[in-house]
């Protein structure tokens, strides 16, 4: 064979692509066996608990960011749902004039004016957004995140042998908690070709009459998958036969496109009966670094998740608090602007996608991409391909696998850049889906 100067460029194309897959698949077995290295060497062991929690998806994707820039990458961050677009201002100014009020800095008090006032501006907005009436005493608790309440429902209320029941994909806080609370994990299948919607009634009535919880999310986060009232009000149906609490994750109810709503499972007559709905600050209104979430719904459920936290927080700054009621009570013209601005996101980065061959379809909600690995990676797990982006893209996007194994297989795109950055990121992933076979 004659070696003509074609032929060798794409030789050394092959052996380069060919050493970079190998070079990463080496680097992340190896970073499994160092974890577990670090867990047996400790001076102070774990509890059994800790040591059945997989590495935590965010750590994972802060080390592989960290890797691009001391690799002198200038790095596209798509891997974690972190909201760039600034708050509404009216809201920063609010919490810039409390925080210089000293009693701001007093303990959190249940019978507080500022606790009132916001338990009946989350009443109010509940009721206008979804007509769903709440008492503001009994029917709705602040949180510190939506993500520590829902953590502390399941230690409330899981009992060593007790069920969970648990979509998988999905947020992983709705099954770590579980494990942290030393309750049973049932993890429940969901897949594209049934619109990523769990098959509650194909569970076995011993696994149903075992369990305590039901964990659901939509639209879900990472599939970006929508759920309507008539999925709900089945939902309702069961959980009341087999006399289950339902913990509906509520995160994005207003990161809806394409003439999607999204509903409240409340809307279902009935519903506060058995359901529990979380709610945040931190994509609606661009605050997650705020740190406030609620839920609403059944009044025991939420009377026990308050005596769980009773023993473990003090409540909210009362700046916060402030700053949340001027978020729910004042004009709200600025989520529809935020929404406006994912929507165009998505069509930016979706679009380029495709046009590069990276088969997706839009997605309908949230402000994710998810996206099946394509064909000539698949060989990859989706950490691997995860590692492969960031170090020949700079580009950082969440594997699958950190969702639940059953997330393995896809990656989850944020759309937390602006639209040009967007745009430079689908032109790096080309460079990675042109490497040779």
């Amino acid at each position: 064979m004659r070696w003509t100067p074609s032929i060798l460029l794409h030789r050394m194309k092959k052996l380069s692509s060919d050493y970079s897959i190998r070079r990463i698949q080496q680097q992340v077995r190896q970073r499994v066996r160092l974890e577990q290295q670090r867990s047996d060497d400790r001076q102070f062991q774990e509890a059994n608990r800790l040591k059945r929690l997989p590495l935590y998806l965010f750590t994972i994707l802060d080390e592989l960011k960290v890797q691009a820039i001391q690799e002198g990458k200038a790095v596209i961050d798509l891997g974690m749902g972190n909201p760039d677009l600034p708050p509404p201002k009216h809201v920063m100014e609010e919490m810039a004039r409390r925080a210089k009020d000293p009693a701001s800095y007093r303990y959190s008090r249940k019978s507080g004016e500022v606790e009132r006032r916001l338990n009946e501006a989350i009443a109010a907005w509940y009721n206008r957004k979804f007509g769903v009436s709440l008492n503001p005493k009994t029917e709705l608790l602040p949180l510190i995140g939506s993500k520590e309440g829902i953590a502390h429902l399941s230690l409330s209320f899981l009992n060593h042998d007790d069920v969970a029941l648990v979509p998988n994909p999905t947020y992983p806080v709705h099954f770590s908690g579980i494990i942290l609370a030393g309750g049973i994990l049932y993890s429940i299948p969901i897949q594209a070709d049934h619109r990523y919607l769990p098959n509650l009634r194909g569970i076995s009535q011993d696994v149903a009459r075992r369990a305590k919880l039901v964990f659901l999310s939509y639209p879900h986060n990472p599939t970006t998958a929508v759920a309507d009232l008539k999925f709900f009000k089945d939902t309702v149906e069961w959980a009341k036969h087999y006399r289950l609490i339902i913990v509906h994750d509520f995160a994005y109810s207003d990161f809806v496109f394409d003439g999607h709503r999204a509903p409240s499972i409340l809307e279902v007559p009935g519903a506060k009966d058995v359901a529990v709905e979380f709610h945040t600050l931190s994509k609606s209104y661009s605050l997650p670094g705020l740190r406030l979430g609620f839920a609403v719904g059944n009044a025991d459920v939420l009377a026990s998740l308050a005596k769980t936290k009773s023993y473990v927080d003090f409540g909210l700054f009362g700046a916060v608090q402030w700053a949340a009621i001027k978020a729910l009570s004042g004009p709200q013209d600025y989520v529809q602007r935020v929404v406006d601005i994912y929507r165009n996101r998505r069509d930016v980065f979706v679009h380029g996608l495709q046009n590069i061959g990276w088969d997706l379809s839009m997605p309908h909600a949230t402000f994710y991409v998810w996206a099946k690995i394509p064909l000539k990676f698949s060989a990859l797990t989706s950490l691997e391909f995860a590692t492969l982006l960031m170090h020949e893209a700079g580009v950082v996007v969440a594997p699958g696998s950190g969702f639940g194994e059953y997330g393995e297989g896809y990656v989850r795109f944020a759309l937390v850049e602006p639209e040009q950055r967007l745009r430079e990121a689908t032109r790096r992933i080309e460079r990675v889906l042109r490497m040779r076979d």
